[in-house]
């Protein structure tokens, strides 16, 4: 009786194990297709209504100053960063008029984590987080004020070219919510 009860143990077990090690594989072929992920939370937000498409007028993105408060971002993020601005951008189909009315994001790095040893056993959880600012570059007036974030889940997408896509994306993300969607 021992010996069958240890039996149904073992085999639970192993099939625990295995849909934990099907899920995290499931999960890294879809990190690979989906790259990092970009958000926001806003603190200040851009309008009372993303409805009215309160920056609508801008068609020129340009990446202002990010300073790293934090102090121990490696600079590969910042010299990845405009690269992946320019593509997510592309990816949320706002325009990129060289005359047109600019928008400056501007920020500062308030943290930056690289996954550790327990995170390769466990599931990597990578992140930065950028105090942003969205800034009429005319008048330096700023239009709103929230936390981006650019994060990893997956092995696939870990080190700092990724952390610096996903914060991309978390830019481009919250001026398309408050932008018209474009059909191209």
């Amino acid at each position: 009786m021992r010996r069958a009860t240890a039996w149904l143990v073992l085999a639970m077990m192993s099939t625990s194990v295995l849909s934990g090690c099907i899920s995290r594989l499931a999960k890294e072929g879809l990190g690979a297709g989906t790259g990092a992920k970009g958000v926001y939370a806003e603190i200040q937000p851009v309008a009372p209504s993303k409805e009215s498409y309160p920056l609508s007028q801008y068609r020129r993105f340009e990446l202002g100053d990010i300073a790293d408060d934090y102090g121990r971002t490696p600079g590969g993020v910042l010299a990845a960063l405009p690269g992946e601005f320019v593509k997510a951008l592309a990816d949320k189909k706002l325009p990129n008029e060289p005359a047109g009315k600019a928008l400056l994001i501007r920020g500062k790095i308030l943290h930056f984590e690289l996954s550790g040893l327990m995170g390769q056993a466990f599931g990597p959880y990578e992140e930065i987080i950028v105090r942003t600012e969205l800034v009429d570059k005319d008048t330096n007036r700023v239009l709103g004020t929230a936390n981006c974030i650019g994060r990893t889940k997956e092995s696939v997408n870990q080190g700092i070219e990724k952390k610096a896509e996903g914060l991309a994306k978390a830019f481009a993300g919250w001026i398309s919510d408050y932008y018209p969607k474009r059909e191209e």
